[in-house]
């Protein structure tokens, strides 16, 4: 009989492990020697020990709400009562957001080095949670000690080729929020659309927040579907949704695309072009030659007025300016832009390119913020503040940090969420070939860099792009459960990625999906 009792508490036990499916992986995680549960109902308080930790309090009450349909009540003080337990440890480690948690008998302890860890504590609670609906919520006994492995964990997200409603925007921050992922990227212009409302420029919006049509099928497309596309952010919905991603922690980085991809802002201003126009918003996907006159003061006026109205709106410390694809075509036809570099003794236009970013930098700099660019503004001599981000594989990011600048890793064959996810993909894509286990291995600090050097990846972010992504659906389906495994890679130490045990722990993570009501793909290659 003594027998059967040990097999049976083994086998439950092994039940509890089996429950336990955290995506990130926990840096540490100990299940004791005698398996156990905490019950959470609609009574069990969460007690505020430590001050300033509402936002963690009111962000899982509201995940309950939606999931489960009850809240918990919010105390300040509880003796012995039994409950969720928020305050604050001594942790030392180097970068926010470390927490401790344990739960037993006497509930559920989450202490974070600061507001944040114990946030993510909340995310890794959140996980512990039944997969369906249900008014009792067990959760295994456990300890948790837990960390960030990089100091930025980021997706973006391309709203100038397709627009999203506010409600989606947030809702996306509120993915990477639950992913223990720390920055939104926000791509507000692009050829097909500018999507921030700026004042002093009306027609920003007016003109180029919209097109009167877009290409049918992958480029270049079998026709035209005529249909007017657009819409824009009013400066209020941008103030909430920055309000939004801060309560959440998540850092909202603002990108204005220069010198290139700006065929939205030359329709709505034909004179910051270099041949006056006429210029329209774009229908079609690609590069297009017609960009900002680098040679024209009054365009280096008009993007310092429109920062003037962007930066106050985000207080992150870093502003994107594009930089990418920027063909040189107009610029060599241009006398404005010839006397620029005759006048400045540039050599040809890639330092025209070069002169053009550096200047925009000195601007941004006056306001007590870093740029960040593609890493085309490497080519012709890189501004001397400026952040990296190395799309076009690792080798920008390598010499960006070789020359002791800050790089995020973005390399389009293991975090670009826009290509396709099986070789069969049953619907249109850009192209490319992405599957989950292939942005599961990435590795963000490159071999080639030394100790010191690798000092200067500060992290990675995922990509997404939205030439093929018209509905909020297809946004969802591109980008899980690929963004899980990138969470992962940012999050958790490298000695913990195993793949066979990842895959194990998604098979949960999709059922969590099914609970949000989240789009994903369901096949995994």
């Amino acid at each position: 009989m003594k027998k059967i009792w040990v097999f049976a508490s083994l086998l439950l036990t092994m039940n509890t492990y089996a429950q336990v499916n955290i995506i990130p992986q926990a840096a540490e995680l100990k299940m004791p020697e005698t398996a156990g549960q905490f019950v959470i109902t609609a009574k069990t308080p969460i007690i505020l020990e430590g001050s300033g930790l509402e936002n963690s309090a009111r962000f899982l009450n509201d995940y309950l709400k939606q999931l489960y349909g009850f809240t918990l009540p919010i105390i300040k003080k509880a003796g012995k009562v039994p409950g969720i337990r928020l305050n604050y440890d001594r942790i030392n480690y180097t970068l926010p957001g470390a927490y401790n948690m344990e739960i037993n008998a006497k509930g559920v302890y989450i202490g974070g080095d600061n507001e944040t860890g114990t946030f993510y504590g909340v995310q890794t609670l959140l996980q512990l949670l039944p997969v369906e609906k249900a008014t009792t919520l067990p959760v295994s006994y456990l300890t948790i000690k837990d960390y960030p492995r990089f100091q930025y964990r980021g997706l973006h997200l391309d709203v100038g080729r397709h627009f999203f409603p506010t409600d989606f925007v947030k809702r996306y921050i509120d993915y990477i929020a639950l992913h223990k992922m720390n920055y939104f990227h926000w791509h507000l212009t692009e050829d097909q659309g500018w999507r921030i409302e700026i004042k002093k420029y009306p027609n920003l919006t007016k003109v180029g927040g919209w097109r009167n049509g877009t290409i049918i099928g992958r480029y270049p497309g079998t026709g035209n579907d005529s249909i007017r596309h657009g819409g824009f952010y009013t400066q209020k919905e941008v103030k909430e949704i920055v309000e939004y991603a801060a309560k959440r922690y998540v850092t909202i980085i603002p990108e204005i695309e220069m010198p290139g991809h700006a065929s939205a802002a030359l329709a709505a201003y034909p004179y910051l072009g270099c041949t006056g126009g006429p210029y329209q918003v774009q229908q079609t996907w690609g590069v297009f030659n017609d960009v900002f006159c680098a040679g024209n003061d009054s365009v280096f006026t008009f993007l310092q007025n429109v920062l003037d109205e962007v930066i106050p709106l985000f207080p992150a410390k870093y502003v994107h300016i594009g930089g990418d694809e920027c063909p040189k075509e107009s610029w060599k036809k241009c006398p404005k832009c010839q006397k620029r570099m005759a006048d400045n003794h540039l050599k040809d236009e890639h330092e025209l390119q070069s002169y053009f970013v550096q200047r925009m930098e000195k601007y941004i700099n006056s306001k007590g913020k870093t740029m960040i660019g593609w890493d085309e503004i490497l080519e012709g001599g890189l501004a001397p503040n400026a952040l990296v981000m190395s799309w076009r594989g690792e080798e920008g990011g390598i010499d960006a940090a070789k020359q002791n600048h800050d790089v995020i890793m973005t390399p389009g064959k293991y975090v670009y969420l826009d290509h396709a996810q099986a070789q069969k993909e049953d619907s249109v894509t850009i192209g490319g070939y992405l599957p989950v286990k292939q942005a599961y291995s990435y590795e963000p600090v490159p071999k080639e860099l030394s100790a010191e050097e690798g000092k200067h990846i500060l992290g990675a972010q995922g990509n997404v792009w939205t030439e093929y992504m018209g509905y909020t659906q297809k946004v969802e389906y591109m980008v899980f459960p690929r963004l899980s495994a990138l969470s992962e890679v940012l999050w958790s130490p490298a000695d913990k990625r195993n793949w066979s045990d990842f895959e194990n722990r998604l098979q949960t993570q999709c059922k969590r999906y099914t609970l949000w009501g989240t789009n994903y793909n369901k096949v995994f290659e």
